[in-house]
């Protein structure tokens, strides 16, 4: 049994091989999410069998399943490979009137003439997407590679980095032509001791030449909370700039260090040099004349503690 499923193992990754090289400028579109191994086939492997459905033009394999490309790869419980003809393949049919279905030889998958090309990937159970930098967990994922979109939802939702780690309840999103990650519903982004919580977290990913990726910005709507072990910035939204440690918050904005407090409606927190600035406004508000509220806070003292009273020494008799 284990040498007829390695079997399919091979007979799939050549399969598949073929339909990467027929892609073309589509397989580019994987771009940074498989750093430079989008031109290299992709193997699938699969404990409990894997079934191509040629009808469906799709690949299903079950089982502690598992796709790598180079040094990229996808393990789930099961993993789908959908594939279609390529626009070429379509045009020089069209132009040959000849009908697009592929010919019998290749069994009816088109692979002879290498005219098919994967256009989507999904993944169900125990999610684990691997990259050299980034690791993604979730319970299912789908990958449009003509968007060069990945969605993950499910639970215990978590983008882990070399230097942060992002969760979320309800979704993670990568879309990649942008480098941008995604987190939906009670989202958190950590580094280190600092930590940014909204109800979306739009994080933007940099990767300098020569240096492994990271996060660089995140933007937060809804609810958002930047806290450090020393202070806790709160508003309606805000901007964190991970690489200076400035977050810039607007909308009901709440600065606390211990009991003090200082509310407003803009806010910079420097999480860095334990630094915090409160305006009643914006500052281009205030350049036009308009007169927002005044900054409110309130200061709690120190208790001071009573002094201990000397013991006075016994005299004796």
């Amino acid at each position: 049994m284990k040498a007829r499923l390695r079997a399919a193992s091979v007979i799939l990754a050549l399969a598949l091989a073929l339909v990467s090289r027929g892609a073309g400028a589509q397989s580019s579109n994987l771009g940074h999410l498989t750093g430079d191994d989008s031109g290299k086939p992709i193997s699938i492997e699969a404990e409990q069998g894997i079934e191509w459905r040629q009808n469906d033009r799709l690949y299903v394999a079950r089982g502690n399943a598992k796709a790598t490309r180079g040094q990229n790869s996808v393990r789930a419980d099961t993993l789908y490979a959908y594939y279609r003809p390529t626009a070429q393949s379509q045009l020089a049919s069209a132009a040959s009137h000849a009908p697009a279905a592929p010919t019998k030889r290749d069994g009816g998958s088109g692979f002879a003439d290498g005219s098919t090309e994967i256009y989507r990937m999904e993944a169900d159970g125990h999610v684990i997407f691997e990259t050299p930098t980034q690791t993604a967990y979730g319970d299912h994922a789908v990958y449009d590679v003509d968007q060069a979109l990945l969605v993950v939802t499910g639970k215990n939702l978590k983008l882990v980095t070399p230097r942060d780690v992002v969760t979320a309840r309800d979704s993670l999103e990568w879309y990649d032509k942008q480098q941008l990650a995604v987190a939906r519903g009670d989202a958190v982004a950590v580094r280190e001791i600092k930590t940014v919580r909204a109800d979306v977290l739009t994080a933007l990913v940099e990767k300098p030449e020569g240096q492994p990726s990271h996060i660089s910005r995140v933007d937060a709507q809804g609810h958002v909370m930047v806290s450090s072990p020393d202070q806790i910035g709160r508003g309606d939204a805000g901007v964190y700039n991970l690489d200076t440690g400035i977050a810039t918050l607007t909308g009901n904005v709440t600065l606390t260090r211990g009991e003090n407090e200082l509310r407003g409606q803009y806010g910079v927190v420097d999480l860095n040099k334990n630094i915090s600035r409160l305006l009643s406004a914006p500052p281009s508000a205030q350049l036009t004349g308009v007169h927002p509220p005044r900054v409110e806070g309130l200061l709690v003292p120190r208790q001071k503690q009573p002094e201990t009273q000397p013991q006075q020494l016994r005299q004796s008799p």
